[in-house]
């Protein structure tokens, strides 16, 4: 997952909504979100190679997302950072007593950044300083570097969807299809706004926007944004949650309604 924006209890109505890109080799073998056989109650899309997961939600109000850190040392171990939401989307813990206890053990992964929470609190942290934070009501972007880095990607994607949720005056106004257009936005950022890190100007270009268009032409070795994930939860735990694919065909989606609780 390369980009995760997110507006948390900055709606009356709605407490949480995400729209995310998940950027992945396109041969990384994944299966489409739906529910899992051996956690029936977890939602999400499922990495084949490590069996955890991007970003999901569980029926008993759980949410997790993960993304990589991208430029400087990365010293850490080959612990695939999937099951960092996984683990959570399953356990019982707090999300706050879950980021304490993963950061114990934050060498085992290499750099990442951990979004997971409950109907209570969300709760971010990341390996790179070994930090951990209570999310305070607003709007967020989180790419490849730290909470509202501003990449250009985080700033415009902030601003879209500041702009299309101001117009929702009520929970029935949410509009998925909204912010999935958003996430499809290939604008390339001017070469002045570019992060440097150490991937070199021609990639820090070709990775700089909401969406990574892939190199591929349907051989599966290319690189770019696999899908896009929005979720809409509104404050009686009634939970949209619509996933768009692109593997190199046609986009594909899938629906879930569901309520948090049952």
């Amino acid at each position: 997952m390369c980009l995760i924006l997110f507006a948390y209890k900055s709606h009356p109505e709605l407490p949480l909504i995400v729209a995310a890109n998940r950027d992945e080799f396109y041969r990384r073998p994944s299966r489409p979100a739906d529910f899992w056989p051996d956690h029936p109650d977890i939602l999400a899309g499922r990495d084949l190679e490590a069996l955890g997961t991007w970003l999901g939600v569980s029926r008993r109000g759980r949410f997790a997302a993960v993304t990589n850190v991208r430029g400087g040392a990365d010293a850490g171990g080959a612990r695939s950072r999937g099951e960092l939401t996984r683990d959570f989307l399953s356990g019982d813990s707090s999300p706050w007593d879950y980021a304490r206890e993963v950061l114990g053990r934050a060498r085992d992964y290499r750099g990442f950044n951990l979004l997971v929470g409950d109907r209570e609190e969300l709760v971010y942290c990341e390996n790179l300083h070994g930090t951990t934070a209570r999310v305070e009501p607003g709007i967020y972007g989180l790419s490849n570097h730290l909470l509202d880095t501003p990449w250009p990607k985080v700033v415009s994607g902030k601003s879209g969807l500041q702009a299309i949720i101001s117009r929702w005056h009520s929970a029935g106004e949410a509009d998925t299809e909204a912010l999935l257009d958003m996430l499809g936005d290939r604008n390339i950022a001017e070469d002045e706004l570019l992060p440097a890190t150490g991937l070199g100007l021609a990639m820090e270009r070709r990775l700089s926007p909401i969406f990574v268009s892939g190199d591929d032409s349907g051989s599966g070795e290319g690189y770019g944004t696999c899908c896009s994930t929005v979720l809409v939860a509104d404050q009686q735990g009634r939970l949209r949650f619509h996933e768009r694919r692109f593997y190199g065909e046609e986009p594909r989606e899938s629906r879930f309604d569901l309520r948090w609780g049952e």
